[in-house]
């Protein structure tokens, strides 16, 4: 027997037309920019007359460029590894410690989800100018690695909450110790959790262009702040291939750990 048809409500019809335009207004922007990355000419095209994948190749084949992508990557590289190491800690601490001012230090910790990036950019710049860290590697590490931390902090936490406690006492039950219990028991239970922060810390240095043009030097540039620096002086479209260089990556990374994560919400097998 088949189910029965719900009717044809104005809510429902609102809901529907919300639906399209909100997929419109995220699905817009990557039709057109993906197309204007294949035009043959010079300028901007849309739709382009003729299509040609040669921009692509003046990224992949320009020295700048592919130093500008090596940059970005060995950042934001070095600034997963350190936003897991400390995200990690700090949801441990933030879910099972007890901490006096706990809430006080989950907002402090998750701040600059909120905090606009032009006045996180500013302070860091002010910050770490007197001791050195503009404009170099460390600096732009440990700049990335405060706006990556909190993605860390709240997918871990999540996976914790919901972690039975009871198998950690078993475990010290059996004789393991508090940090045996976690490291066997716990950390191998939030595996998919830290590999989903790893590639959201990963992508908010990746993408970040905001503090970047604060905190990386001159010489060396991120893909970001290389894309919009060019933008200023040459509108052609290499800029919309680098885009969409850079978009394939964030949604290469972003179905990764869709599969992470509905892989660690499976149940074994008893």
């Amino acid at each position: 027997m088949s189910a029965r048809r719900r009717p044809l409500t104005p809510q429902r019809v609102l809901g529907v037309v919300l639906l399209v335009l909100i997929l419109g207004f995220l699905l817009v922007p990557i039709v057109v920019v993906i197309p204007m990355s294949l035009g043959s000419e010079r300028f901007l095209q849309f739709p382009p007359k003729n299509l040609t994948l040669k921009w692509y190749g003046e990224f992949f084949g320009d020295a700048e460029w592919r130093a500008a992508a090596l940059y970005s990557l060995t950042v934001a590289s070095l600034t997963t590894i350190a936003s897991v190491v400390i995200g990690t800690l700090a949801a441990v601490s933030l879910t099972r410690g007890t901490l006096a001012g706990k809430k006080i230090l989950t907002a402090v910790t998750l701040a600059p989800l909120i905090v606009p990036h032009i006045v996180l950019g500013v302070a860091l710049y002010l910050s770490f100018t007197p001791l050195g860290l503009s404009g170099n590697v460390p600096g732009l590490v440990l700049s990335h690695t405060a706006l990556a931390v909190p993605f860390v902090v709240l997918t871990v936490s999540a996976a914790l909450y919901r972690i039975d406690r009871s198998l950690e006492m078993a475990a010290m039950n059996l004789g393991a110790s508090r940090f045996g219990a976690f490291r066997l028991v716990t950390l191998p239970l939030v595996q998919p959790a830290v590999a989903v922060g790893a590639v959201f810390a990963f992508l908010t240095s990746f993408d970040e262009a905001i503090v970047s043009f604060f905190m990386s030097g001159v010489s060396n540039k991120t893909l970001p702040r290389k894309l919009f620096e060019n933008i200023d002086f040459d509108i052609s479209p290499l800029i919309p291939a680098v885009s969409t260089v850079l978009m394939l990556v964030s949604l290469a990374l972003m179905g990764g750990s869709t599969m992470l994560r509905r892989g660690g919400k499976r149940e074994p097998n008893p």
